[in-house]
């Protein structure tokens, strides 16, 4: 099998990158745009927080630091045409009670810095650091809340990371990386923009009357009107003391899996055995089974699992969709089911939960946080950003090293991110954080159940 945890960086590692701020502007659209507002829909209302990604590029001899920070500038200038809700502000309509997106060219941030630390004296760039939280750390310098931030650092050894915060109501995975996409086309010189963004978020607005379906054990009801919380809990956010740990699962190991799943008897006719469902369950098994509590094999457990609707609509959204197409699917079983149950059964349940996602229950899904205005509800969320590709885009001074989230060591929410080499690695990093007890735990059933 492969390496099933990744030893953490020693001591010694860089914790402090000494980030030196010599620059912060907003960047504004090229040309003029239209002032309106934007419609969000039900999905995109409850993603009101920021996401910060960093994309580290080593040194290219063709593209100097200054020379990449002017061709990102007028790249951004560029693309804030096609996407002027970019260069926006968040409002809460009180008429309607909801969020909506004023499209009014205010313009994004632009940090330029630098640390005296090279590349290659951070250490690991797979392993969560910290200090990575300062290659984003520019949305701080701005009082209007931009909805998105973009920081150039440059590294003693000509080597620089592009760190990106935009809030979660603009874009999901899928809808990021078209940007992404786009801003390198952007910094080249005489090339189209890759993928026209279809803007239309009323495509995913609710019916009316809404239609819900479906019961949703998956969300949870609040009582207040979406944008009256100061900060909507999507899951319990308090991080406690944790430690934490990545698995690392080489293709072999992905292999295994998907072999263990096609014993132990006959699958449901909707099962399809993917390296994400396999992970998934086995993820699943060990984070149920390693919990604390009492009486704990008969407490029932739901993992929750994204899901991109895109294609599953009828008719399917443009694959360009700039917002949120993104719904939680779930599985559930009691901790004794999970134990007991041969692998199988569990990659069933998973695969199940995603074929669950037809259009008319996305629809109902939409339909129903119109009516309650609630919130996924799980005992945990599998967040992957295993396939989605950031350093498969090119850029006029190439591919990134590695591109990722900056994590949040949080109990209810574990990660899958890929290796250095990205989709061509095959390989897959889950980022697990728990208290000290339930992570030896975790650790013991993740190397039992591959026996």
């Amino acid at each position: 099998m492969g390496t099933l945890y990744r030893t953490p960086p020693k001591p010694s590692k860089i914790q402090d990158l000494k980030i030196i701020i010599q620059d912060s502007i907003l960047i504004y659209p090229s040309q003029e745009t239209q002032n309106k507002s934007l419609f969000l829909s039900n999905i995109d209302q409850v993603l009101n927080f920021h996401v910060q990604t960093v994309h580290f590029f080593p040194k290219n001899p063709d593209f100097p630091p200054e020379i990449v920070i002017t061709r990102l500038k007028n790249a951004i200038e560029k693309v804030l045409v096609p996407y002027d809700f970019l260069a926006g502000r968040l409002k809460l309509n009180h008429q309607t009670g909801r969020l909506e997106i004023e499209c009014n060219a205010s313009g994004v941030g632009f940090v330029v810095a630098a640390t005296e630390f090279t590349l290659d004296e951070i250490g690991d760039l797979v392993y969560p650091n910290p200090a990575f939280m300062q290659l984003v750390q520019g949305l701080e310098k701005f009082d209007d809340q931009p909805l998105g931030v973009f920081q150039v650092t440059t590294f003693k050894c000509g080597g620089f990371a592009m760190g990106i915060s935009t809030n979660h109501v603009l874009f999901d995975g899928s809808s990021f990386k078209t940007l992404l996409a786009n801003l390198a086309s952007q910094a080249f010189d005489d090339k189209p923009l890759a993928t026209m963004p279809c803007n239309d978020r009323h495509l995913l607005a609710a019916r009316s009357p809404p239609q819900v379906t479906f019961p949703h054990p998956e969300l949870l009801k609040l009582k207040p009107p979406i944008g009256e919380e100061e900060s909507p809990p999507v899951f319990d956010c308090k991080q406690g003391d944790l430690d934490f740990k990545i698995f690392s699962l080489h293709s072999k190991d992905i292999s295994y899996l998907k072999e263990k799943a096609k014993d132990g008897g006959a699958k449901s006719s909707t099962t399809k055995i993917t390296g994400f469902n396999v992970i998934t369950a086995h993820v699943w098994r060990c984070k149920a089974l390693s919990c604390d509590a009492e009486n704990n094999r008969d407490r029932v457990s739901m993992v929750l699992y994204a899901v991109d609707i895109r294609s599953r609509l009828d008719p399917p959204l443009p694959l360009s969709y700039c917002g949120n197409a993104v719904l939680s699917a779930y599985a559930s079983a009691k901790c004794s089911e999970l134990e007991d149950k041969p692998f199988s059964k569990l990659v069933d349940m998973v695969s199940e939960g995603a074929a669950r996602m037809t259009d008319e229950y996305a629809r109902s899904a939409i339909d129903w946080g119109e009516v309650y205005k609630g919130f996924p509800n799980g005992e945990f969320l599998l967040s992957s950003w295993w396939r989605l590709g950031f350093d498969e885009v090119v850029y006029p001074w190439g591919k990134p090293r590695y591109s990722c989230p900056v994590v949040y060591h949080r109990k209810d929410i574990i990660l899958l991110f890929p290796e250095i080499g990205g989709a061509s690695s095959n390989g897959v990093n889950v980022l697990v954080a728990l208290p000290s007890k339930e992570m030896e735990k975790f650790q013991a059933l993740f190397n039992e159940f591959f026996a």
